[in-house]
C-alpha cells in the first residue's frame, strides 16, 4: 500500500533572476526509505513579477487540493527571507519550510528554517535521479527547459575543497532545479519533527 501526497518547492529570484516554483508528488512505499517523486508542475515566473503576486499565487495553489495543507519549502537565501515573512502573513494552507543555501557541508537548523550547502541540495537531487526516484511528467510544458537546467547544473570544487557560491547562482539559469530540489530534499529527508509551523 503507498500513499501520495503533495509538496511545492519556491526558489525566489532577484531582478535579472527567475521566481520558480516545482509542485512534487510523493509516494511513499512500504519501506519508509523508499520515496518516489514525480515532478508535476513547474512554473516560472516573468522577469519583473512581483513578491506580493508571487505570494498571492502560492496562497492560491495551497487553498485547494491537492496542495491544500501540504509543505511548501522556500529557498530564503537572498531576498527570501522577506519574501518568506510576506507568504506567512498570507496565511496560505501549508507548512511552510525555509531552506536558505550555503556553502559547507553541514545542515544546521535555526529558528527560521535550515541551512543546507548546496552540495547537499545537489547531491540529494543526483541520488533521485540516478535510482530513478524522481520523474518529470513529460507533458509539462517547462520539462525541457527542467532538463537543461539539469544537465548544466553542476557544483564546482576549487582546490580548498570548497564550493564557490557566487558564481554557482551567476551561470546559466538555475530556478527551476532550485525549486525541484528544495522540495525534494524536504520531502525526502523527513524533517517534520524538527520543525515548528
Amino acid at each position: 500500500m503507498s500513499e501520495i501526497t503533495y509538496l511545492a518547492g519556491l526558489d525566489l529570484g532577484q531582478a535579472n533572476e527567475y521566481t520558480a516554483l516545482a509542485i512534487l508528488e510523493r509516494t511513499l512505499t512500504t519501506n519508509p526509505r523508499e520515496k518516489f517523486f514525480a515532478v508535476r508542475h513547474l512554473e516560472r515566473f516573468p522577469l519583473g513579477t512581483s513578491y506580493p503576486e508571487i505570494c498571492d499565487r502560492v496562497v492560491d495553489l495551497f487553498d485547494e487540493p491537492p496542495l491544500c495543507n501540504g509543505t511548501l519549502a522556500v529557498d530564503q537565501t537572498g531576498v527570501g527571507r522577506a519574501v518568506t515573512d510576506m507568504i506567512r502573513r498570507d496565511r496560505p494552507q501549508a507548512i511552510i519550510r525555509p531552506i536558505t543555501i550555503i556553502a559547507g557541508h553541514a545542515v544546521v537548523p535555526d529558528e527560521a528554517g535550515w541551512h543546507v550547502p548546496k552540495i547537499e541540495l545537489v547531491s540529494a537531487l543526483q541520488l533521485l535521479l540516478q535510482s530513478r526516484r524522481l520523474q518529470v511528467a513529460r507533458g509539462l510544458p517547462m520539462a525541457p527547459v527542467l532538463v537543461r537546467e539539469l544537465e548544466t547544473f553542476r557544483v564546482e570544487i576549487n582546490a580548498r575543497a570548497n564550493e564557490p557560491f557566487a558564481p554557482w547562482r551567476e551561470r546559466d539559469h538555475d530556478d527551476l532545479v532550485l525549486a525541484v530540489a528544495v522540495a525534494a530534499w524536504v520531502g525526502d529527508r523527513g524533517l517534520k519533527q524538527f520543525w515548528i509551523r
